[in-house]
């Protein structure tokens, strides 16, 4: 079983819509997913059609996996399980931090799954929380959605300072362009100079595209309705990518 997370100290950066494309991408390259909504926003939950999950205790990573778990909901494509969003994941971490291993709780939460899954993926909220810190040690792949901007480059920055600064492994982290908009010169700027400074950057680039923004109307993957744009088929190549030996390093 595969861990993957979708994360970014940035919001608008296009990590809900990474999230819900690619693991409608990977059930169609026959890996059975699990999409865990992390973000109390619930945004992935809402284009998947899904309510809120219900509340559950959370004393340790047994009765965590337990919740979870009476939580997994079929989605509309087969191969393809959610667990909703809820507001009380706001709380995640007031409850880890009163948790033995605070730091590891949530790798040994989603090694129940690991008979029932090929790929977990993880829709994370925008911040560095306890919670996030669970993430980064539970994750075999951080996908870091990154627009061709300073400022965005600036949050890559900091994300990978902040992993140096707690010796966490930066091999983890595979940032890849997002909402490109290829007429603009400062995007072909960034995206000619940034990779060489993170070895990490994937080399699929994800466009800026009205097609995606239309995924709140259709509460559906942008590849469920639109399965030949530009952005569909980047999406589709951003998993090949993910999938082929060379997209999960060492």
């Amino acid at each position: 079983m595969k861990i993957i997370s979708s994360y970014s100290i940035k919001g608008g950066v296009g990590k809900t819509a990474l999230s819900v494309n690619l693991a409608y991408a990977l059930r169609e390259a026959g890996e059975r997913t699990l999409l865990l909504d992390l973000d109390p926003q619930g945004a992935a939950s809402f284009y998947f059609r899904l309510e809120s999950a219900k509340k559950f205790k959370m004393r340790d990573s047994q009765s965590m996996a337990e919740g979870l778990r009476k939580n997994i909901r079929e989605s509309d494509f087969p191969g393809l399980d959610l667990i909703p969003s809820n507001l009380e994941y706001r709380r995640l971490d007031i409850l880890l931090d009163g948790m033995a291993k605070r730091k590891k709780q949530l790798r040994n939460v989603l090694e129940e799954f690991k008979s029932d899954y090929d790929v977990i993926l993880m829709d994370c909220p925008p911040n560095i929380t306890l919670l996030s810190e669970n993430v980064f040690r539970a994750s075999d792949m951080i996908l870091v959605p990154v627009i061709p901007t300073v400022l965005s480059q600036r949050t890559l920055e900091q994300l990978t300072g902040f992993f140096r600064d707690e010796e966490l492994s930066a091999k983890t982290l595979r940032p890849f362009f997002s909402m490109v908009q290829k007429r603009s010169k400062m995007h072909r700027e960034i995206m000619a100079d940034l990779p060489a400074s993170h070895p990490g950057f994937l080399k699929t680039a994800i466009p800026f595209s009205a097609d995606v923004e239309k995924m709140g109307l259709r509460r559906m993957p942008l590849l469920a309705y639109a399965p030949t744009c530009e952005a569909a088929r980047a999406y589709r190549a951003l998993c090949d990518e993910i999938l082929a030996p060379s997209g999960s390093r060492p």
